[in-house]
């Protein structure tokens, strides 16, 4: 049985989980512990407890404990790849990547402890001396998603013990054993007791529970834009004054332009819709395309696809694993057909297939002859499954590009110094990416998008300063 650590306690509750591998149902991974509301508040109440001596630790004593996960991660790197790639279902590769930047992200924030500073600013007032300087906002409530189950639970446990707070942390009920794990390594560095929890559970229960306790003082949360609704909502009803924290979904464009390199412009495309099995929330899955390549560019693709090996995440020569469970499955087939009925060509793809194992296998699916009015263009469908939009020129792409409910990430492929700098400036994304796909960013520059993507101040580098502390300006008369 797999525990969960409430005040520096290993414990089991009266309810478990199992944790299936998604590329071979019968491999159970094992009996994760569900933690009840009785445990949350007591993980809660710990973290509480905690918070007085912790916000006030040296920064070198926070230094060396971040360093030391950081450390533990490399040296664990290719078996907790391994057991990453077993439990999600993203390529061995992608699994031992993820628990490297887990790795880069604890020993960027380890450094940032030593980096902390305020400022000193001349007064109004004759003698009057004025600092500003930055204090933890208290416990923090750590809400994960499946699709990368170590380096986002980092990218925002790391800033918030960085930066002074105690955590709550609920990882995804789907995958516990990658959040599992790194608990393990965190318990290890020797943290005080009650600085960090781990509540693993389901979010009706853990989630709702830190939502509504007063004692914490900030939300961060990744996942649904409805879930990531309730949450903002659920969490302002409880305590109007708690931090809330959302990154939500994406229905990235990546804009390919007539003077674009295709071989550059098809490697991108594949990347960015089809690695990690097209479960990125900036995953490419609107391909816009001018018409003078459109014809050579889908015909590029589709031959691309059908060379796309499927298979057993921890099979060295696979590059596309299975669909995370059963129920992703079933909707992202569900799209199959929707795109079908709203009347564009599924080009190649779209349907289950049988493994050596049993497993949630499916063909990457391309659509052509879409247009930004159907579902398939403007839900995010989080599975291996992209549609191609034909586009007169650069102005009409650029328009149906911005013309999404979300705005996370987006894509230009051109040799075009002046489409490459408008767009940049002109898209309406968080981020912007140009000859480089939507997906994949780097862990020291701000995360985050726009409109229905994104809640709350942005993660990752220095910018997650933002939302794990509070400005103090002090004044003071000698």
């Amino acid at each position: 049985m797999f525990e969960n650590l409430i005040g520096g306690t290993w414990r089991g509750g009266a309810e478990a989980g199992e944790n299936i591998n998604p590329s071979d149902i019968s491999d159970v991974i094992g009996q994760f512990s569900r933690a009840n509301t009785s445990d949350v508040d007591e993980a809660i109440a710990a973290a509480h407890s905690a918070m007085p001596s912790w916000s006030l630790s040296t920064i070198s004593q926070r230094h060396a404990l971040l360093q030391k996960v950081a450390q533990a991660l490399n040296a664990q790197l290719d078996e907790l790849g391994r057991e990453l790639a077993r439990e999600q279902g993203k390529t061995l590769a992608e699994g031992k990547g993820e628990v490297l930047r887990a790795a880069q992200v604890f020993d960027f924030y380890a450094n940032e402890c030593l980096r902390l500073e305020g400022i000193k600013i001349a007064s109004l007032r004759e003698g009057v001396d004025v600092e500003v300087t930055r204090e933890p906002v208290g416990v923090v409530g750590i809400i994960t998603p499946w699709n990368y189950p170590i380096a986002i639970p980092a990218w925002k446990i790391a800033p918030a013990l960085c930066y002074g707070n105690t955590v709550v942390f609920k990882p995804a009920d789907l995958v516990p054993h990658s959040a599992y794990a790194l608990a393990k390594i965190i318990d290890a560095a020797g943290f005080p007791d009650g600085v960090f929890n781990l509540a693993m559970g389901r979010g009706s229960v853990v989630g709702e529970a830190m939502l509504k306790s007063p004692l914490v003082s900030a939300v961060t949360f990744t996942g649904s834009v409805a879930t990531g609704r309730h949450v903002a909502l659920s969490a302002i009803s409880a305590n109007p004054m708690k931090k809330v924290q959302l990154e939500l979904g994406g229905k990235n464009p990546l804009v390919v332009l007539d003077d674009a390199d295709l071989d550059i412009a098809i490697d991108i495309a594949v990347n960015g819709a089809y690695y990690g099995t097209g479960q990125r929330c900036t995953a490419s899955s609107r391909l816009i395309v001018t018409e003078g390549i459109h014809d050579r560019f889908v015909a590029a693709m589709t031959e691309r696809i059908a060379a796309l090996k499927v298979g057993h995440a921890l099979d060295p020569q696979t590059q596309i694993g299975p669909v995370v469970d059963k129920n992703q499955l079933d909707q992202d087939l569900s799209y199959i057909d929707i795109g079908q009925k709203e009347g564009a060509t599924l080009a190649i793809g779209g349907n289950r297939l049988n493994g050596e194992t049993e497993g949630f296998y499916m063909a990457p699916a391309l659509f052509t002859e879409a247009n930004n009015e159907m579902r398939i263009a403007r839900e995010e469908i989080f599975g291996p499954v992209a549609a191609v939009i034909r586009v007169k020129d650069y102005e009409e792409a650029l328009e149906v590009a911005n013309d999404t409910e979300f705005g996370l990430s987006s894509g230009i492929c051109t040799t075009s110094l002046k489409y490459a700098s408008h767009f940049k400036r002109a898209s309406t994304a968080g981020m912007a990416m140009v000859n480089l796909p939507t997906a994949g960013v780097d862990y020291h520059v701000p995360f985050g998008g726009r409109k229905n993507s994104s809640y709350g101040s942005r993660e990752q580098g220095r910018a997650a300063v933002e939302f794990y502390t509070s400005t103090k300006t002090a004044y003071t008369k000698p």
